[in-house]
């Protein structure tokens, strides 16, 4: 092959990766939504909410793909952060850093584990193998809390202090919608699942009205009891 006619092969296979990227690009569209949330006197911000999209028939994602440890702190008595979006497949550190003993447990429909006692400075690990929403507690500190969402799609997003969802250059297809609101009941939140259709520039999604959120955040030990709130933990 002469210089020239290389020159001019290479100008070709340059212009129409760039062509293709551009295509690829263009094809897709960003999703908007927002939550409508009842009218309750000094309720900001919003509460933690997650929307995300499972691509449905030959709709195709890129992939959400574990790529490292995720942590979820213990200190001061809280999890930090208190909420946690990872893919299925993910494994996530507890490390305690509080000066006394914690034991982390989850009995829900996400991943169910119970890490047992253990002491400041070290850490446990837990895989979370499959979909679902974890909620997360230490049975010494009834006021510790955190929520685990382990998905298999990475088109996700958590909503802002607005409660508004923004998820950019989904491609176009059919997905399931799905939302999780801490606070309201899951019987709520299957309801407000359903099928859309998204083509290029079609992600208005408009907004979604949920119920009035629970305020009450009390819940029960590993053993289904309730904590002992007369007696501070000796932990």
């Amino acid at each position: 092959m002469s210089i020239s006619i290389l020159h001019r092969h290479l100008i070709f296979v340059a212009l129409t990766a760039a062509t293709l990227a551009h295509a690829q690009v263009a094809s897709t569209t960003d999703v908007r939504m927002r939550i409508q949330l009842p009218t309750q006197p000094g309720r900001s911000p919003a509460p933690h909410a997650v929307l995300w999209l499972k691509p449905l028939d030959e709709t195709q994602v890129p992939p959400f793909l574990p790529e490292h440890h995720y942590t979820l702190l213990q200190k001061n008595r809280m999890f930090t952060p208190h909420l946690l979006v990872i893919p299925v497949g993910s494994i996530v550190d507890f490390p305690n850093a509080d000066p006394f003993f914690h034991n982390v447990f989850s009995l829900f429909d996400g991943k169910r584990f119970d890490l047992g006692l253990y002491e400041a400075g070290t850490t446990k690990a837990v895989t979370f193998s499959r979909e679902g929403i974890s909620f997360i507690f230490c049975n010494i500190h009834p006021e510790m809390s955190a929520v685990v969402i382990t998905l298999s799609t990475s088109l996700y997003n958590v909503a802002d202090s607005s409660g508004v969802f923004h998820l950019s250059n989904v491609p176009p297809g059919d997905y399931e919608l799905h939302v999780w609101i801490e606070g309201v009941a899951q019987t709520s939140l299957s309801q407000m699942t359903r099928r859309i259709h998204l083509t290029q520039g079609s992600g208005d999604l408009g907004a979604l009205t949920i119920p009035a959120i629970k305020q009450d955040s009390k819940h029960t030990n590993m053993y289904g009891q309730p904590y002992d709130r007369e007696t501070k933990p000796t932990y």
